[in-house]
């Protein structure tokens, strides 16, 4: 091949690959980050529902299918809540080396039948407080500086109020997993959407920031929480939402006020929990680094990974990290190393064969009495 020619193909390779890296950029970041929300996590496969009988629904066999806990089944129309996996007889009908049998809880959206196409998610309700746990509520708006956030506010006896913030791929329908325990425990309650949740406003670039700039609306809840009789907040977020009350714990002009911190699966380094799901959507690894490069660009997140930055060292309120070894879009050696650091205020509970932002899920019981021991100084 002539020098020319050969400069001229690998100019068009260069350009070609290029030109993928940004494709791949924006087919990245619009896949993690992008609106509408929420969006189902790349790892959740869809299972097929095969049979429903006896309080019992026949899932396709596989990893997910086969999760310790109880978990919602999502899909078009339909929701329903699947139990603990339960052991049957070899001669059972419903036996199969393909299929797995799951306890039923209950239907709570449309009709779960043979052939339905579902996924796994946290979120067990559908609904608002009354509706899915029978709590009295009332619907407030928290104003914020891109405009007003709606919330659920469940009130109770106590003045140390639990703000909740949920993450990546959820809604506010997620808090609905503890709000009954935190209402057992009288802690009042705002469940907070924030920017780019259904009712909230559009962030301007219409992108998640994974809690680098929504942390100011959760800001904005505690200013709220603070105007309308809470004496201190704890703040409890999974996910982004994690990452959100660890930024407002340290940075919120109210942060005396932060009596407490519950994180569930925090994102601590935000090209990490990118580039994962980037690569669990199908973004070549080759291109990932360019992929984040240009993600980054479009959503200018510059920001170090949290341990990086003076939030260690700030941290003053103490704080729990519910988090395990099998989550894959935010890996737990970050929650395992801020533990390190601060070992007289952070406490790490770690949660075996959980997913992402499941932590509740996979151990219910487990999960709400280490809850409750963290709590019960902070009353």
């Amino acid at each position: 091949m002539r020098p020319a020619t050969a400069a001229a193909v690998a100019a068009t390779s260069i350009l070609g690959v290029g030109a993928a890296a940004v494709a791949a950029g924006r087919y990245a970041s619009d896949a993690a980050l992008g609106a509408p929300s929420p969006r189902p996590f790349p790892a959740d496969r869809r299972l097929t529902v095969h049979a429903t009988a006896a309080g019992q629904v026949t899932l396709t066999r596989s990893f997910p299918a086969l999760r310790p806990g109880t978990y919602g089944l999502a899909g078009r129309g339909v929701h329903a809540v699947a139990g603990p996996v339960v052991e049957q007889p070899p001669d059972s009908h419903a036996a199969s080396a393909d299929t797995v049998v799951r306890r039923l809880e209950r239907v709570t959206l449309g009709s779960l039948k043979p052939g339905s196409r579902v996924r796994l998610t946290p979120e067990l309700h559908r609904g608002d407080p009354l509706t899915a746990l029978g709590l009295a509520y009332k619907e407030v708006e928290v104003p914020g500086e891109l405009g007003p956030l709606p919330a659920w506010f469940v009130p109770a006896a106590r003045d140390t109020w639990v703000i909740t913030v949920h993450g990546l791929g959820t809604t506010r329908d997620h808090p609905l997993n503890v709000l009954g325990f935190l209402h057992a425990q009288q802690f009042p309650v705002l469940d907070l959407a924030y920017r780019g949740d259904a009712g909230a406003p559009r962030s301007p670039d219409g992108l998640a920031h994974l809690g680098e700039s929504e942390w100011r609306d959760l800001d904005a809840a505690i200013r709220y929480a603070l105007r309308y009789g809470a004496e201190n907040v704890i703040l409890y977020g999974w996910s982004s939402g994690a990452s959100m009350a660890l930024h407002a714990a340290v940075n919120s002009a109210l942060r005396d006020r932060v009596s407490g911190l519950v994180l569930d699966s925090p994102v601590m380094d935000w090209r990490t929990t990118l580039r994962a799901l980037a690569s669990a959507r199908g973004v070549p690894s080759a291109l990932l680094p360019l992929a984040v490069r240009a993600a980054q660009g479009r959503t200018g997140l510059h920001g170090a990974p949290l341990l990086d930055t003076s939030v260690p060292t700030a941290l003053h309120a103490p704080t729990l990290i519910v988090h395990g070894p099998d989550d894959t879009l935010a890996p737990w050696q970050q929650s395992r190393a801020l533990a390190a650091r601060r070992p007289d205020l952070v406490t790490l509970h770690s949660v075996p064969q959980a997913p992402h932002g499941a932590m509740w899920n996979a151990d219910p019981a487990g999960y709400e009495e280490v809850l409750r021991r963290f709590l019960t100084p902070l009353m």
